[in-house]
């Protein structure tokens, strides 16, 4: 197994992934079909502004304003929406549910991080969502955040945005999105489910992971564990992953 030299280099600079630290499950607005079934969805995607405020405002729900008020517990982040460039164009869902929150939560709301590179990642599997993970830049200006996005499928966006952040000396006190699987809300690597993975794949694959991504198991995702763990070959999963990065570029 030997990490793809370019590849390697750039998220080795870029990239940052940082310590869980009881981090609160991502608190999920809606089901997945009642967002991406929703007449507004299409066009919110691709960037109408209007769009997406119809489509947030009818789906994202007084219970998970709720819970998001519980893990905030008095403090006063400021709200971060990932700013990101679809396939289908500027994606302004984030950045429309973000305002929304800060109307009904009293927070203040930025949008001066920005994700540097184009992912992909709707509609695409497993293994390609872990070849293009999505990087950031931008002024980190507060002292404390929570992060806005539209979906979450195995979470590695905003564990790679946390990561920015908190290697900038910022704290990140939660998540939201629009919507996703109720199973991706676990965003915190479980002690069980890296001591599953560790066992099964081996030192060989976790060395190969660190050498090409710069961080080891213990910084992947509750769902990125679980998607490695599906896989019986460790050699397979370094192949898939450098084939799709192959077949993008």
């Amino acid at each position: 197994m030997e990490p793809v030299p370019d590849f390697a280099n750039l998220l080795h600079q870029h990239l940052r992934r940082t310590d869980w630290g009881g981090f609160p499950d991502v608190v999920i607005h809606a089901e997945e079909s009642l967002v991406k079934k929703h007449p507004r969805y299409a066009a919110a995607k691709a960037g109408d502004a209007l769009a997406a405020k119809d489509l947030v405002s009818q789906t994202m729900s007084n219970e998970a304003l709720d819970r998001i008020r519980a893990i905030i517990n008095g403090k006063h982040p400021h709200l971060l929406a990932v700013h990101a460039l679809e396939t289908e164009g500027m994606n302004v869902i984030p950045r429309i549910l973000a305002g929304l929150l800060a109307t009904s939560l009293n927070l203040p709301f930025i949008n001066n991080i920005v994700q540097t590179n184009r992912v992909s990642h709707t509609g695409s599997g497993g293994y390609h969502r872990l070849a293009f993970p999505a990087l950031f830049d931008g002024s980190v200006d507060a002292e404390e955040y929570f992060l806005v996005d539209d979906f979450i499928g195995q979470g590695g966006t905003l564990a790679n945005i946390k990561g920015y952040l908190e290697s900038c000396g910022a704290k990140t006190v939660g998540a939201t999105v629009l919507t996703g699987k109720s199973y991706s809300a676990k965003l915190a690597l479980t002690e069980e489910t890296l001591q599953t993975l560790r066992r099964k794949h081996g030192n060989e694959l976790e060395q190969w992971w660190h050498a090409t991504f710069g961080f080891g198991f213990e910084s992947l995702t509750e769902s990125e564990a679980r998607y490695l763990i599906r896989s019986d070959d460790a050699d397979a999963i370094s192949a898939r992953i450098v084939a799709a990065r192959a077949e993008r570029d």
